[in-house]
Formats: C-alpha cells, sequence, structure tokens
C-alpha cells in the first residue's frame, strides 16, 4: 500500500455542508501495509523481499522509489492492468486525521498471477534460503486460500518460520505456522466472543486453546492494546506482558511494526519471551508518532535497556 499525507490547518467550516476546510500545505509518501512491515524489518537490519501485487500506474513507481531507497527488494511485486496501486489518503490538521481516502480493489487475484507468485516464492526459497516468511493480510485479495495454503506448505518444506497477521476472512486458514498474531478485536470477532469484560490470563489462555486445536500453529501471540501483548506455545504457560505506558499521538502501523519486531527477533533467537518483550515495547515507541513510521533501532534498543 502507499500511504499519503496531506498535511494542512483548518480555519473555518465549509458553507456548503458542516465540514471543515482543510488548506493543504505539503503532500508526504509513506510505505503502507506490507510494505510497512518490510519497512520496520529493514530498519532493524533484515534483507527483505516482498511477494505482492501493485498496480500498473504511477503510485507503484512511487513505491518502489521508496523501497529502493530503503534497499528493500521489490522484484516479486508483480503489476496489474485490472487493479490500482491500493492507497490510503489522509488528510491531516492540527496532527490529527480528519479525513480518510480509500483507493483499492480487493477482488481476488486470477489464477495465472496466483501462479507466478507462488512460482517466484518457491524459486526464492531454492535459491535465496530464507529463514522467515511473514504473511501479513489486510483482505485486498492478494493472500488468496489458494496462495495461504501453498505458501505455508512451501515454508514447510523448505524449512523457513512462518508468521501470520491475520484479517477476519481468511482467519482460519492459517493452518500449522510458526507464530499466529491476531489483535484482540480480530481474535474476538473470529471466535465469535460478544460479551468478554475481564481480559486476563485466564480467559486469553482458553482463546488460544480454541485456536491452538483449530489451527495447529506453535505460538499465538495476541496483540492487546493498553493491555499489552499475550503468548502461549503449545503446551507450555500462558504469559502476559503488561503495556509502558506511552504518550499516544496515532496507532496506524503500530501492529505492522509489532509484527515484524516479534517474527525477526523470534527468527534470530527462538526465545519468544524477548520477542515478545521487544515487540510490546516497538509497539508503544511507534504509537508516539502520527502516522505510519518505522521503529528506530537505536531507539529500540534504548528503550529495551531500560525494561529489561
Amino acid at each position: 500500500m502507499l500511504d499519503t499525507y496531506l498535511w494542512g490547518k483548518v480555519d473555518r467550516i465549509s458553507p456548503e455542508a458542516p465540514v471543515p476546510i482543510v488548506h493543504i500545505q505539503r503532500e508526504e509518501f509513506r510505505l503502507g501495509g506490507a510494505a510497512n512491515v518490510a519497512l520496520n524489518l529493514a530498519a532493524l537490519g533484515a534483507s527483505v523481499h516482498i511477494f505482492s501485487v501493485a498496480g500498473n500506474d504511477s503510485y507503484s513507481g512511487a513505491l518502489f522509489e521508496m523501497l529502493e531507497e530503503q534497499k528493500i527488494s521489490h522484484q516479486n511485486i508483480l503489476l496489474s492492468h485490472d487493479r490500482p496501486t491500493t492507497r490510503k489518503t489522509r488528510i491531516m490538521a492540527r496532527n490529527q486525521q480528519v479525513m480518510r481516502l480509500d483507493n483499492e480493489l480487493s477482488l481476488r487475484l486470477p489464477k495465472a498471477m496466483e501462479d507466478k507468485l507462488l512460482d517466484n516464492l518457491e524459486q526464492f526459497f531454492k535459491s535465496q534460503k530464507p529463514r522467515l516468511l511473514i504473511l501479513e493480510d489486510y483482505n485486498k485479495g492478494v493472500l488468496t486460500p489458494k496462495i495461504i495454503e501453498k505458501a505455508i506448505q512451501l515454508a514447510a518444506q523448505y524449512g523457513v518460520l512462518t508468521a501470520v497477521d491475520p484479517k477476519h476472512e481468511n482467519f482460519f486458514l492459517y493452518k500449522d505456522v510458526t507464530i499466529f498474531k491476531p489483535n484482540l478485536g480480530e481474535l474476538k470477532a473470529a471466535l465469535n466472543i460478544n460479551n468478554l469484560e475481564d481480559i486476563n490470563l485466564g480467559t486469553l489462555s482458553s482463546m488460544h486453546k480454541d485456536l491452538s486445536e483449530q489451527l495447529g500453529h506453535l505460538y499465538s501471540l495476541f496483540t492487546l492494546s493498553e493491555k499489552g501483548v499475550f503468548y502461549q506455545k503449545k503446551g507450555d504457560e500462558p504469559k502476559l506482558i503488561p503495556a509502558k505506558i506511552r504518550s499516544i499521538a496515532d496507532v496506524s502501523g503500530a501492529g505492522d511494526t509489532v509484527i515484524a519486531v516479534i517474527s525477526l527477533v523470534y527468527a534470530l533467537t527462538e526465545d519468544m519471551f524477548l520477542a515478545a518483550e521487544l515487540g510490546n515495547i516497538a509497539g508503544g515507541l511507534v504509537c508516539e508518532q502520527v502516522g505510519t513510521a518505522a521503529i528506530q533501532k537505536a531507539l529500540l534498543l534504548s528503550e529495551a535497556l531500560k525494561y529489561l
């Protein structure tokens, strides 16, 4: 996704309708969606390659330029004539979001493009032998049931760890992955839980058990906003890591940062306690900034030394 920010100021209300008039003063492009996950990984020193689809338009050109600046490979992003590059345009005034405009097409990929993406992924696994595959689902049609199933199979075949940030439509298709990371809202919706008032270790562990029976994954990791991060491994005791106190400016992209930090640290250390602690800290840090932003490596290290 391409995140566009239109920064301006509000002086009055429109005489045509009860809406603010925003005088635009500057425009800014940022990497969004899976590209923001890639940006966070690259900021921590990882070598990152994106497998996805963008529109054959000027916006994908802008996206590719920014990826190149961050040394993130876009060679395996396929271009489509049938769908635009997904764009989220946020109109900002007084450091607050006034409106968001979405330009996207969320239809599932055609079979030919599915096959091409999967063939590219298998060839990459064979030649590059990566350590980690993150499946970042935004319900935009790229992660189809076929791609999800085959990508997980290929990762298992080539010894690649898998981490998933799911959305509701494909929630129960991510079977046998290493790390399954929904947020609390997605989790409650998927398990059809409407009246849960007390979020505690017991209720969260019960959710993990329900999920584990259906998905067979190794780790559940739930992000709980101001309540922190929960994780549990199949057969082990549950852990709840409280959130650190922060001055929250914007939660946009925080989930991207969390999945990037947790999965990368786990891939390096196979220590989920350390991974969850660092992901919890990183998610809070990026919420102190307005708009999507990558975690700063030096700042994360500084905070880790303070809290851990």
